[in-house]
């Protein structure tokens, strides 16, 4: 079945042609002869699709359109229009109609029409659960921001697809967590799913790890054992740390995503496999390629879709939020009686430029919980470094390599400071710091300032 329709046409022989030849296109179909009756049936049952005419008696199709539009937006309208009719077609387009069909009606061409717009609702549908489902697990994914909801939306429509995923992002950022909720959304969430980290794994083992082995294909190798591209059947293999892989193994993985195939150690057989592949890097990869330690052609089979994730420092209050998670859960694991934070904390952990991320976070909430005295949060159970932090500072004038930041973070602190001393004004701001307005709007919409 390609879906229910329902058709509202008020003359009885096409009304009746119509649904017979929607049927034989195997469409389930239910037909009403006005709009009144349409808006009467859409609420005794689901519909995929709503084919109307337009010129009816009564409610007319227009009217059906932005009724329908207003009760159940999810339910695409198609409208029926007189051939050459171009302003009524955009009038129903404005009143909210999905498409529109001519005069004499071709069937084939309805169908086509009436297809997509039933795959068009599926597809809503989908990603709206989608989207409910990563804010609902993924902690890292916690926020309000511009920032982070852009990356939810971008990990719900990749998702629904098998495609090559490259995340991106600095160290504590949630790529993992990322790769979690790519697994678990998609249709291979019933599958395993295998990380492993290729900077973890010694160099002389990363093969045998990969594509498995055979019994004394070395000299450890006491029996037959599956590559982790095997263990991943009908499931999701995690490559972390991606950029770590030597350039050798490099290789062999770029053969066995191009043929979906593998071939373990000592084996003279090439075993097919099926599993979507996600892998994740800190490293700039384009970089690593221009100096040779990165394959170009491994890259581009990788980088089918890139999901970068933002640093904590780009998510302005979403810091809070994410803080407030933790505070939660950590309390809860340890039976602590923590609620939250005040005003002056949450002032510290906004101030703090979190070099970590959310990894960093988590640890300093926890640190926080485990010495708090009280329900809330004071500033004096916060790590010293969070605590001491001080945003005016531009430069760190330190010996200490613990203390030196990125010269990113340098450029952020400065233009906050620029900006705080221009008390908020932009153009004076950007005046100062040598930059036109454009540049500086974008480099705080990086850094999560409004």
């Amino acid at each position: 079945m390609k879906g229910r329709a329902l058709v509202v046409e008020d003359d009885p022989a096409l009304r009746r042609s119509l649904q017979i030849g929607l049927e034989d296109l195997e469409f389930e179909v239910q037909s009403v002869s006005g709009g009144v009756e349409a808006l009467a049936a859409l609420q005794r049952a689901d519909f995929d699709v709503v084919l109307t005419d337009l010129n009816m008696p009564g409610m007319n199709g227009l009217a059906l359109c932005e009724r329908v539009a207003e009760a159940r937006a999810d339910i695409p309208v198609v409208v029926i229009t007189a051939f050459g009719s171009l302003e009524t077609a955009v009038a129903a387009i404005r009143a909210g109609a999905y498409d529109f069909v001519t005069k004499p009606i071709e069937l084939d061409a309805l169908s086509l029409v009436l297809a997509r717009a039933v795959q068009h609702r599926k597809l809503r549908a989908e990603l709206k659960r989608l989207r409910s489902l990563v804010s609902e697990d993924a902690h890292e994914l916690i926020g309000e921001s511009p920032a982070i909801a852009s990356v939810r939306e971008r990990l719900a429509r990749m998702a629904v697809t098998d495609s090559t995923v490259l995340i991106t992002g600095e160290s504590g950022t949630g790529k993992e967590v990322a790769a979690h909720a790519l697994h678990r959304l998609s249709k291979r969430a019933r599958g395993p799913f295998i990380a492993v980290n290729c900077a973890a794994v010694p160099e002389t083992l990363i093969e045998s790890e990969l594509f498995g082995h055979e019994k004394g294909a070395f000299t450890d190798a006491r029996g037959a054992r599956a590559g982790l591209l095997a263990q991943a059947e009908g499931g999701t293999l995690f490559l972390d740390e991606l950029g770590e892989l030597p350039l050798a193994a490099q290789a062999k993985l770029l053969r066995a995503l191009q043929e979906r195939v593998v071939r373990p150690l000592g084996g003279t057989r090439e075993l097919p496999f099926d599993a979507r592949i996600l892998a994740a890097t800190n490293r700039d990869l384009e970089r690593a390629v221009e100096e040779g330690q990165f394959r170009e052609d491994l890259f581009f089979r990788i980088h089918v879709l890139p999901l970068e994730l933002p640093p904590l420092r780009a998510r302005g209050a979403d810091v809070l939020l994410l803080a407030q998670h933790f505070v939660r859960e950590l309390a809860r694991r340890g039976d602590k009686a923590v609620t939250g934070f005040g005003q002056a904390t949450a002032e510290r952990l906004l101030d703090y430029p979190w070099p970590g991320n959310v990894r960093e976070l988590m640890n300093c909430v926890e640190h926080a919980v485990a010495l708090a005295r009280f329900e809330q949060i004071t500033p004096e159970d916060l790590p010293t470094r969070v605590r001491s932090y001080k945003r005016s500072h531009v430069l760190v004038a330190s010996d200490n390599p613990d203390e030196l930041v990125k010269l990113e973070e340098v450029e952020r602190r400065y233009i906050l400071r620029v900006l705080e001393a221009s008390n908020g004004n932009k153009r004076l701001a950007a005046r100062i710091l040598g930059l036109d307005r454009k540049t500086l709007y974008r480099k705080l919409e990086r850094y999560g300032v409004s």
